[in-house]
């Protein structure tokens, strides 16, 4: 069910959240957590994906994205299909006290859903703002950065691995994100 927060401008940056059906915390995993970043690092260099910032959190992730492509929608789609797959393969192979729960929770809400055969990982929709100023967006990027310290994970934002708060930082050079900033003029 459409949320009134699409995509409608296919080559604009957009503030994205994708947030995992019925808040289940899969991410608290960190071999699930690899599997997010490493999709970002494939939709960065093969897709043209421009990543501006990022968090991964338990339950869902934010972005501020682009795609030169112009093809930020079907961008989204493959991530999100081909995140879902791995996600639901790593549950099943992967060590995993909760792995009956976790297929039951992804099992129901596929039938809830025509467009899902067997398991639904993530929400249908993916809550897209549009990006309109640099002010709108330095507010989205800090939004994104103080999640962790938000929720009494660290004290600082760039201590968070699974953000971009510490590259944006300089902290760490060698961030496999090859990031885009916006530019302050």
């Amino acid at each position: 069910m459409p949320t009134g927060y699409q995509i409608t401008d296919q080559h604009s940056m957009y503030f994205l959240t994708f947030t995992v059906v019925d808040w289940v915390d899969i991410f608290s995993r960190k071999c699930y957590r690899d599997i997010i970043m490493e999709s970002l690092r494939h939709c960065t260099l093969e897709k043209v994906l421009l990543i501006f910032g990022y968090v991964v959190m338990t339950n869902h992730l934010h972005l501020i994205a682009r795609s030169d492509s112009g093809k930020l929608s079907d961008t989204i789609r493959d991530f999100k299909k081909f995140t879902a797959y791995k996600i639901i393969k790593a549950v099943q192979e992967q060590p995993e006290s909760r792995r009956e729960w976790l297929l039951h929770r992804f099992q129901w809400n596929a039938a809830q859903n025509q467009r899902n055969h067997h398991y639904q990982v993530w929400q249908q929709d993916n809550h897209a703002e549009e990006i309109i100023s640099t002010p709108f967006f330095s507010q989205k990027l800090n939004y994104i950065h103080l999640n962790p310290v938000r929720a009494g994970w660290v004290e600082k934002a760039e201590d968070w691995l699974y953000s971009s708060a510490a590259y944006l930082n300089g902290m760490n050079e060698a961030s496999f994100f090859k990031l885009h900033f916006v530019d302050e003029d």
